[in-house]
């Protein structure tokens, strides 16, 4: 015996729409930054019983109310919980240094405190991206820039971060050209976006671009190697 068929007409169910609304969700609306010296730790594939920590630049209220350690990353401002990376590393907790206590949610302070600023900064949408926040960078973070192949990468200190009403993040660079003024601060007009100039851009913390400046050879070796294409 068959099944009767139901009166209702069926739903058509838009996948794109709902992966734009999926992605509404996690989009970032305000960052903190982390002045208190919490880390993220992490293991790599090839030795997953040793665990390393690299400090958090901010914390990131994402749309959803989800708040999460952001650190920069290879090729973005990422967050800890979706670093899963086979050759470059996998998240494991968050980390207080001076009580060596290891966490998995962000701290209930960092929870208020961008609740609170999103609630009284919150601006009204526009058609346009528009700028939401700006975070001044505090770790000596690094960009590699890179242009056409033809053309030598350059290594730049970020001097801040810009927050856009899309939810993406982008580093703010030094424009040498233009500098008037020493030391470059946070919204002085020689700053630009890195991505509005630049095809691709990779983060390194100040030790490793130190390394890179002093052209160390094991460096530069691993360095090729992970930017350079793949055939």
């Amino acid at each position: 015996m068959g099944v009767p068929l139901s009166p209702r007409s069926a739903q058509i169910i838009d996948l794109e729409t709902m992966r734009h609304r999926l992605r509404a969700r996690k989009r970032l609306v305000r960052l903190s930054p982390e002045l208190d010296g919490l880390e993220m730790l992490y293991y790599l594939a090839s030795d997953p019983d040793t665990l390393y920590g690299m400090p958090l630049l901010a914390w990131g209220l994402r749309e959803d109310d989800e708040v999460v350690g952001l650190v920069p990353w290879m090729e973005s401002l990422a967050s800890c919980h979706e670093l899963d990376n086979p050759e470059y590393g996998h998240f494991v907790g968050y980390r207080d240094p001076e009580t060596h206590e290891i966490f998995h949610d962000a701290p209930e302070h960092k929870i208020v405190e961008l609740a609170h600023a999103a609630a009284y900064f919150d601006y009204e949408e526009t058609p346009e991206v528009s700028l939401t926040q700006q975070l001044p960078e505090t770790q000596g973070t690094h960009a590699l820039c890179l242009d056409e192949v033809s053309k030598p990468w350059q290594l730049k200190q970020i001097v801040g971060w810009h927050l856009y009403s899309d939810g993406t993040v982008d580093a703010m660079l030094v424009d040498e050209d233009q500098a008037t003024s020493l030391p470059v601060l946070m919204g002085d007009e020689c700053l630009y976006p890195g991505k509005s100039r630049h095809q691709t851009l990779y983060f390194f913390q100040r030790n490793i671009a130190n390394r890179i400046r002093n052209e160390d050879p094991d460096t530069l070796e691993a360095l090729a190697l992970m930017v350079m294409p793949h055939n």
